[in-house]
């Protein structure tokens, strides 16, 4: 008897600790969600705070901050979106037909027990937002597994604000794998083989020895991870981390994945195919935080400004890096949604032929959610303007 009560009350005691850790959790997350919205509604827009939120454990948290963070990150207007695809810019495209085929291979990129017509839509939205990126912008090159990403920013933020932010991204994070050869993304990998020797010199003359080279991640990097993990909360986790970080970040995250395996990789045998074939099998179970933690230490330690000769074995250098500066600078001269609704309600009034519709303009705005913060927290007020996606009650809902 006394060992069951000994035992009944553990299961007790694990039961107040688990409530008391959820609160702690739920407390964590409030907090996160309060300095969110305050940093979306400073003027200018508080995006280093954004940034740092976006890498900080758990990421953003939700689809729904997502929606109105993701695009200050990229410095994207939401209230001047472009428009709907036009039935001609399938026309004669020169990518049509291999983006066609790589869309209808996406299948497993949508949720599990999406419908079948549902899931098609979507892919056809997905090839219009790839061809309407590409015809805007000539000098950018279809790469088999951008597909990957738009899937990704479609799921989460809807067809308009997916070609926004993707013709921002191509023309910056992603530059480099939009050439029109693999020279440029060669040299990004590259910078895998030096990271590796500074951070594990035993694991790094261990890889060398067996000639693996770095193909093994170039589906993790020019998908952002998109093509090779299962779990779509994983890859958000890590579009979070990506968006808020430097363009090379994701090879810095590819490096920490090969350090994680180490014993694994140490064990193999020292031979191409052997070791290939290990590293291009990624675990599904991987500690993300600790290792975007890890990432980050990485980039400090070896920052790319350092490895960038050492990674130089081609001559062409990398796009993405060179004006990724003066981008950052940019994204710090952002305006609240607040100031930008009302931009787009006077553009409106004065008939401004540039301004969206009456209609549309409608249709985007208006609901205001307007909540109280426990005295746990702090008193706080905040005004949440929804977009077009109606994100606002999911957000208010995630505060009580």
């Amino acid at each position: 008897m006394k060992k069951g009560k000994k035992h009944q009350q553990e299961i007790t005691d694990a039961r107040v600790n688990g409530g008391a850790q959820r609160k702690v959790l739920e407390s964590w997350k409030k907090l996160k969600l309060v300095e969110i919205h305050q940093s979306l509604n400073s003027d200018p827009v508080d995006v280093d705070n954004l940034r740092r939120a976006a890498i900080s454990e758990g990421g953003l948290l939700t689809d729904e901050i997502r929606r109105k963070v993701w695009p200050k990150l990229l410095n994207v207007n939401v209230y001047d979106l472009p428009g709907k695809p036009t039935k001609d810019v399938r026309e004669n495209h020169k990518d049509y037909n291999q983006v066609l085929l790589d869309v209808r291979r996406s299948m497993k990129r949508f949720p599990k027990g999406m419908r079948a017509d549902t899931r098609q839509v979507l892919q056809e939205k997905m090839i219009d937002i790839i061809l309407v990126v590409l015809q805007k912008n000539p000098a950018l090159n279809y790469y088999q597994g951008y597909h990957d990403i738009v899937v990704t920013f479609l799921l989460v933020v809807g067809e308009r604000l997916s070609i926004a932010m993707l013709e921002t991204l191509s023309n910056y994070h992603l530059r480099d794998f939009m050439d029109p050869t693999m020279d440029s993304t060669k040299h990004i990998l590259n910078y895998l083989i030096p990271i590796l020797e500074d951070a594990d010199p035993e694991l790094h003359d261990f890889m060398l020895r067996s000639d693996v080279g770095t193909i093994f991640a170039l589906s993790w990097l020019i998908t952002w991870f998109g093509h090779v993990l299962s779990e779509f909360r994983q890859i958000l986790r890590l579009y979070d981390f990506f968006l808020a970080s430097h363009p090379v970040m994701p090879i810095y995250f590819a490096a920490v994945i090969v350090l994680y395996r180490e014993k694994e990789v140490k064990r193999t045998e020292c031979d191409m195919a052997m070791v290939h074939h290990l590293l291009s099998k990624i675990p599904q179970d991987l500690p993300y935080e600790e290792l975007i933690s890890q990432a980050q230490n990485l980039f400090t330690q070896s920052p790319p400004s350092l490895l960038a000769r050492r990674a130089a074995l081609y001559s062409r250098k990398s796009v993405t890096m060179n004006c990724f500066q003066d981008f950052q600078m940019t994204t710090r001269h952002q305006r609240p949604d607040s100031v930008l609704r009302r931009q787009l309600l006077r553009g409106r009034e004065r008939g401004d032929p540039d301004r969206l519709p009456a209609n549309q303009a409608t249709n985007q705005l208006v609901k205001m959610a307007v909540w109280g913060i426990s005295a746990t927290l702090g008193a706080a007020v905040l005004a949440v303007a929804q977009t077009a996606m109606d994100w606002a009650p999911e957000f208010f809902v995630q505060l009580f």
